[in-house]
């Protein structure tokens, strides 16, 4: 499908990038300023959500690779899950572009909103390790490719419930689990990629101007991460939460 789009209109869509970016990096959701910025420029639907992981692939890489620099997160601890969130977009990415994602749709407000509850309400949340609740297979193999499958179908929050699955199930610190969120973010948003690209479904010239922005944000994004902690981390959480779900009623 051709969208012809004007320099200006991209320009601003890479400053919307910019911005998410820089959520993205400390709580997640950034998705939701790019997305309904792509359809507010008339780009369809389906080619919004491949474009969007085209650019958030890159801020995902920036932020992965300042957590793995700071030794924030250890790639050969998370292999498995990383790769089972890889293999849960691929087919996340497949389904919606076979059949709308209606389901999904209703069912992800009330999600968010319970993370929101649970960020906001649970005391000194990830502030320091508990006991898990769930073991690290079950972690690594299922519940991460089902998240990777969200990410791979809608995608808004997924490094959100990347990083509060792991503090509630797993009983990580909060900075470990978000730098462990980037790095299973980045699988799944390449390999949703990998199959909206097969699918004609990226505009290539909107996503990688989106991109520059993107990473940017996402560099200052990480480091603010690491120096901030929880005392930020919880914040952008719960505001996130909030303006998704209000986002969510009122479309």
């Amino acid at each position: 499908m051709d969208v012809s789009l004007s320099i200006e209109i991209i320009l601003m869509l890479a400053g919307v990038a910019m911005l998410a970016g820089f959520i993205d990096a400390i709580a997640g959701g950034g998705g939701l300023l790019t997305i309904p910025a792509m359809l507010l420029a008339n780009i369809p639907p389906v080619m919004t959500l491949g474009t969007n992981k085209l650019q958030a692939s890159s801020g995902a890489f920036a932020a992965s690779l300042t957590m793995i620099r700071r030794r924030v997160v250890d790639p050969k601890a998370i292999k498995t899950a990383v790769i089972a969130s890889f293999i849960g977009s691929v087919f996340g990415a497949i389904a919606v572009q076979l059949s709308p994602p209606d389901l999904l749709e209703k069912l992800i407000p009330f999600l968010i909103a319970a993370i929101g509850i649970y960020t906001l309400f649970a005391p000194k949340i990830g502030e320091v390790r508990k006991k898990p609740k769930v073991s690290e297979g079950v972690w690594q193999k299922i519940i991460s490719p089902i998240i990777g499958f969200y990410d791979g179908y809608m995608g808004p929050g997924t490094g959100m419930f990347f990083a509060l699955g792991n503090v509630a199930l797993r009983g990580r610190t909060i900075i470990e689990a978000t730098g462990a969120a980037k790095m299973l973010n980045l699988a799944s948003n390449i390999g949703s990629l990998i199959f909206f690209i097969i699918g004609g479904n990226v505009l290539w010239k909107v996503g990688l101007a989106m991109m520059v922005g993107q990473t940017i944000g996402a560099y200052f994004g990480s480091q603010m991460v690491i120096k901030g902690g929880s005392r930020l981390i919880r914040p952008v959480i719960v505001l996130v939460c909030l303006a998704m779900v209000t986002k969510y009623v009122i479309s």
